[in-house]
């Protein structure tokens, strides 16, 4: 491209809004173009940010360089579709998580995109935190992990569960990231709201748990393994080590371990900003995104695979 990016942003509700303003901080992006079916949002979006509102979903895509899809999860596939199409197909494209209503859906995707010469990435917003990057940089063995994604009730998702809400940061995280191409057996329980889950990776188990009834958020990460804990939140982006008991004492005849605990110096950042300034990178340079539309489709098969064992 000899000019710079213009940016599309599909579908301006509460994310979409959020992505329109970090777009229009990222240097490298020269103009933001925002086209959502609901006319006051784009009305409302223009008044708040310097953006470029189309006045068609036509219009908008022959405008565009790059588009990232943040309408509701049942739209996705129809909106990869017509963002594909010939005429439209050197178009890279930014889809919000999930990537898909379906496990299915999320197939009939990967052959879309299959063959074509486009940066395509999907929004797992946790591999961006800092606090994963920290702990992959630990490089320990992992014998426990226990994540909670716990959030008060909400009317702003509708259209998925707590799985495909909330618990599928966790999956992908786990199961790209921490313990990758693994064998792993899975049990579940839980409802629509409420899910919890434990993996089995040969010598590894982890627990995660999700809520969408919960009082108070909740996202922390913890793992173990005989040498050391590791605790995280990632809304404080936090990390905390503890290393066993090292010092011996005796007070009174009486043993007295001392744990040693650091905390992790981290640079706090705002994941959509990482993430969002990542892509616009790879499609700069060409480069394949962290999260790959393989990685996000896979997420939906362990959703659906803990459906059928949470029945």
């Amino acid at each position: 491209m000899q000019h710079g990016m213009i940016f599309g942003v599909l579908g301006v509700g509460i994310m979409g809004r959020n992505h329109v303003r970090v777009l229009n901080e990222i240097k490298r992006v020269d103009e933001v173009v925002v086209y959502d079916a609901n006319e006051k949002r784009v009305r409302d979006i223009s008044g708040e940010f310097d953006v470029t509102a189309a006045t068609s979903f036509e219009e908008f895509l022959k405008y565009c360089d790059a588009i990232s899809i943040c309408t509701p999860t049942s739209q996705h596939y129809k909106h990869i579709t017509q963002c594909t199409r010939k005429g439209n197909s050197e178009k890279s494209i930014f889809v919000e998580k999930p990537i898909a209503s379906s496990y299915k859906e999320g197939l009939k995707i990967l052959r879309l995109i299959k063959g074509k010469e486009i940066i395509f990435g999907v929004g797992h917003i946790e591999r961006f935190n800092p606090i994963i990057n920290e702990i992959c940089d630990l490089n320990v063995e992992i014998e426990y992990v226990d994540i909670k994604r716990h959030n008060p009730a909400s009317s702003r998702v509708t259209d998925t569960t707590v799985v495909e809400d909330l618990m599928i940061h966790d999956i992908d995280i786990v199961f790209n990231v921490l313990l990758p191409d693994k064998n792993f057996k899975l049990s579940a329980s839980g409802n629509k709201n409420i899910m919890h889950i434990l993996v089995n990776f040969d010598d590894t188990v982890v627990s995660l748990s999700a809520s969408r009834i919960s009082s108070k958020k909740i996202r922390k990460i913890h793992i173990e393994n005989h040498n050391l804990t590791i605790e995280g939140d990632y809304m404080d982006q936090e990390l905390y080590i503890f290393r066993g008991p090292q010092i011996y004492q005796t007070v009174n005849e009486k043993y007295v371990q001392e744990n040693v605990m650091e905390k992790v110096l981290i640079n706090k950042v705002e994941p959509l900003k990482v993430e969002l300034k990542t892509f616009v990178d790879c499609v700069r340079k060409g480069e394949e995104f962290p999260v790959t539309a393989e990685q996000a489709v896979n997420n939906l098969r362990i959703c659906e695979l803990i459906w059928r064992k949470a029945r």
